[in-house]
């Protein structure tokens, strides 16, 4: 199965988990692709049969500037992936009044297309975490359980 992974992120800690899930994933089986940066044209390339959004939020609970984008060209163009698996990892900082915000645009955004969610939405909290790679090892396990199901 072929997997794209979109990321979006400010200080880095989001491409740190994507890289992780691109090690896992890959480990597992599976043909993941992670470009930081991508536009869609380049996703739609790759013919993904699942994808994994992992995401930090910035300012009041907005996607980063670097996955805005390709969030625009998604909902713009809205690419035909109904019935694929889709899944998101949100990085945030519970201490802000929006938690979660750019992950939480994200997996309304697949549910839109009509992508089926794989495993619920991971937060990972910044207040309670230096290692979000890590923390999200467990649910990455997960996730390869769910896409071999």
């Amino acid at each position: 199965m072929k997997i794209a992974i979109l990321s979006g992120s400010v200080y880095g800690a989001a491409e740190d988990v994507a890289r992780r899930a691109v090690e896992v994933l890959d480990k597992a089986g599976f043909q993941s692709w992670h470009k930081p940066g991508v536009e869609l044209d380049e996703v739609l390339a790759f013919a993904p049969e699942a994808v994994l959004v992992v995401t930090s939020t910035t300012g009041m609970g907005e996607l980063p500037g670097n996955i805005q984008n390709l969030y625009y060209a998604i909902r713009d163009r809205f690419p035909a992936w109904s019935g694929l698996p889709g899944a998101v990892i949100a990085l945030g900082d519970s201490s802000y009044d929006v938690f979660c915000g750019g992950g939480e645009q994200m997996r309304e955004l697949l549910l839109e297309l009509g992508m089926r969610e794989a495993l619920p939405m991971l937060r990972l909290d910044a207040s309670e975490t230096v290692t979000p790679e890590d923390d999200a090892q467990p649910w990455l396990d997960e996730l390869v359980q769910a896409l071999r199901a």
